[in-house]
């Protein structure tokens, strides 16, 4: 069976894991040695036993996986019977017991417990099969209640789109939210824009083959200007800013023309930093945040402590981000009339301005140390920010985007802080400039680019550099 990019790094996650429940196994085992030994007077079990048997270790651990690989432990785990995982598990185990049998007679290694063995083979099969079965169970019930499907759309004739999805293995598509089957000889690219707005949209497969190469090239750069990856069952296509790889669906070849991030295990680092980095941050901050609340509550009586704001996060997808309160409370009420009094610093659709009459004084404080910034700490912990990305901007500016190419800023995680944010916040005026260091940000992304940003971070925040 042929295997996806991410459907490679999931099988490596759960090799890891499995790896470690055979050591946890032997280690069982060892330890029951020794009970069983002393209830069938067979005297306690020498120290070490299991260290003695090292040289099995070395074998079982890290070649478990792999044999259980070749049976097809790690395939269809959303929809496999427990019946065929018993029975890929018992014949990998098998296999394992049969090498280190062989070795242990050729090798006249030394230690080799056969009590150790034989239980070692009986623990490692009901860890790993309950890891299977747990496993199992997560991804069926995810996608029962349809959470995680990816939104994606298949751009092709209705006969086109038929057989694609029939040439696909149903446990391939099983993760895909399939939000329309978009029609490309009877229908413009410019719907396709629409609908990748409206609908937040990761992926878009093309299923063509009849036609036009100039129909379905406009279609592509639709995609690769919003950051949405396409994947195209076609020979070739060329692209000015997205990257060609191959990868596959199940067993069907794919040319992807990708924009952003390769999915690595780099991007899973990030998720797990901005996991626990947001957490630990709450954590440490916590005192801030009372001195914030309460002096909100000081300076202006009467109004929520927090405000909160629709915001476009990764392709579009709104969401509510949160800030302590610097403004008055109606503040939005207000935007219009500030734009005619005082006018607006930055061109293009986005709204900044020095020394906005809307904020009290306290606020202002806030503002310079960056303080207002923490709620979003809790944005970050539910997944809908990252610690490092492109500031998250209002629904209303992203509507005023006067670029298509501008859409592409929207094709990763939102953050807190940014090169934007630290490198020269209060010097660029230029909704351009901005977008160009965003859209460097994610060509150039890598954990070490966002270690950097994160450290530069400290000093604009402790300095009140570029706060505004």
């Amino acid at each position: 069976m042929v295997t996806s990019r991410k459907d490679f790094i999931t099988i490596q996650a759960f090799q890891f894991v499995d790896a470690l429940l055979v050591l946890c196994a032997f280690w069982l085992a060892s330890l029951l040695r020794g009970g069983i030994l002393t209830i069938f007077g067979g005297g306690a079990a020498e120290d070490g036993s299991l260290s003695a048997m090292i040289w099995a270790l070395y074998i079982a651990v890290p070649f478990t996986p792999l044999v259980l690989e070749r049976f097809g432990f790690y395939d269809r785990m959303g929809s496999k019977a427990a019946g065929s995982s018993a029975w890929q598990l018992i014949q990998g185990i098998f296999i394992i017991g049969l090498f280190i049998s062989l070795f242990a007679l050729f090798a006249k290694a030394d230690g080799a417990r056969r009590l150790i063995l034989g239980l070692g083979g009986v623990m490692m099969f009901v860890l790993l099969f309950i890891r299977e079965r747990i496993s199992h169970s997560y991804i069926a019930s995810r996608r029962r209640r349809g959470i995680g499907g990816e939104r994606v759309i298949i751009a092709g004739s209705d006969t086109e789109i038929d057989e694609l999805l029939a040439d696909l293995d149903a446990d391939a598509v099983a993760d895909w939210d399939i939000v329309e089957r978009f029609d490309l000889s009877s229908r413009a690219t410019e719907e396709l824009f629409d609908i990748l707005k409206r609908e937040s949209v990761g992926r878009v497969i093309f299923a063509t083959k009849d036609a036009p190469f100039e129909k379905v090239a406009e279609a592509v750069e639709v995609c690769e200007l919003q950051g949405v990856e396409a994947w195209i069952a076609a020979s070739f296509i060329r692209s000015q800013i997205a990257r060609p790889v191959f990868d596959s669906v199940g067993s069907k070849p794919m040319l992807v023309l990708r924009s952003t991030p390769e999915l690595s295990w780099g991007l899973m680092a990030k998720e797990v930093i901005d996991k626990v980095g947001s957490f630990l941050l709450i954590v440490g901050t916590l005192p801030l945040w009372i001195i914030a609340a309460v002096g909100i509550r000081f300076a202006s009586p009467g109004a929520p402590v927090l405000f909160s704001q629709m915001r476009a996060g990764r392709y579009g997808k709104p969401f509510r981000m949160w800030k302590f309160r610097t403004m008055v409370h109606n503040a939005e009420e207000l935007l219009d009339q500030i734009k005619q009094e005082h006018g607006n610093q930055m061109d293009g659709p986005v709204f900044k301005l020095d020394h906005d009459p809307r904020i009290f004084p306290f606020g202002s404080l806030l503002r310079k140390l960056s303080i207002d910034e923490l709620p979003q700490l809790l944005n970050v912990l539910m997944g809908d920010m990252s610690l490092v990305g492109p500031r998250p901007l209002p629904l209303y500016e992203v509507e005023a985007f006067c670029e298509i190419s501008h859409r592409r800023r929207l094709s990763v995680k939102p953050g807190i802080t940014c090169e934007w944010q630290v490198g020269g916040r209060n010097k660029i005026t230029s909704f351009e400039d901005w977008v160009e260091m965003d859209l460097r940000y994610i060509d150039n992304w890598s954990l070490w680019l966002d270690f950097q940003i994160l450290l530069k971070t400290i000093p604009a925040v402790l300095f009140g550099k570029g706060a505004k």
